[in-house]
């Protein structure tokens, strides 16, 4: 690269509306629930693709982003390949955020807590529904691992098709399921000459089914 890029005069306003404390649901998990359906109904085509933050045992942190699957009181899932640098990152340190970006809304969300993964039964049941090809993928690679080129690894999944011509290819035990367990989440609307609005969604300390609503300045 030669020179310096400089976007310090790029810039855009948020105008999609605001969000007031009466706006909001007294349950983040429903708020979110309303705001996925909103930014889906707006048009946005990957709604559920978000930011997958963790960090090692040093503390150095990683970012990558990966596609929400389902949803419950309990937290938010998604699937993935344990071998990678996400999968060896939570074994270590079991503590994620992930965040959402809708910009079709003018709209973000953070979601934050600890990491648990799912049974090895939520495993095999999404990884049946998947597509053929994902499946095969999936069994091909070792995530975040080195391969010599693209012709390597397409050989991988040449010769597993080979092996189960009926498509009947087993899961790796490693590629598996983790559910991000919510301590808090914070809400984003932008707004007009960058006075945007926030709401933070804690766990009150009395009790883990009460949530704790607070605005912050932006």
């Amino acid at each position: 690269m030669e020179g310096e890029i400089d976007h310090r005069g790029t810039r855009r306003d948020f105008t999609h509306g605001g969000l007031s404390r009466r706006d909001l649901d007294p349950d983040p998990f429903g708020q979110f629930a309303r705001w996925l359906a909103d930014a889906t109904k707006a048009g946005n085509f990957d709604a559920t693709a978000m930011a997958l933050a963790t960090a090692d045992a040093q503390g150095r942190p990683s970012v990558r982003f990966v596609l929400l699957k389902h949803i419950d009181k309990r937290g938010l899932c998604w699937y993935t390949d344990q071998r990678s640098q996400k999968g060896q990152d939570l074994a270590t340190n079991p503590h994620a955020e992930v965040v959402f970006y809708w910009p079709e809304n003018d709209r973000q969300v953070r979601v934050s807590g600890s990491v648990e993964g799912l049974d090895d039964a939520e495993a095999e049941a999404y990884f049946q529904q998947r597509p053929l090809g994902s499946r095969f993928a999936a069994a091909a690679s070792v995530q975040s691992q080195p391969i010599a080129d693209r012709e390597t690894l397409e050989q991988r999944v040449t010769e597993l098709q080979a092996r189960y011509p009926t498509g009947s290819v087993p899961r790796n035990p490693a590629w598996g399921g983790y559910r991000l367990r919510p301590e808090r989440f914070e809400f984003w609307q932008g707004r007009r000459n960058r006075l945007h609005d926030r709401f933070l969604y804690s766990r009150a300390e009395d009790t883990q089914e009460t949530w704790r609503i607070q605005r912050l300045m932006p």
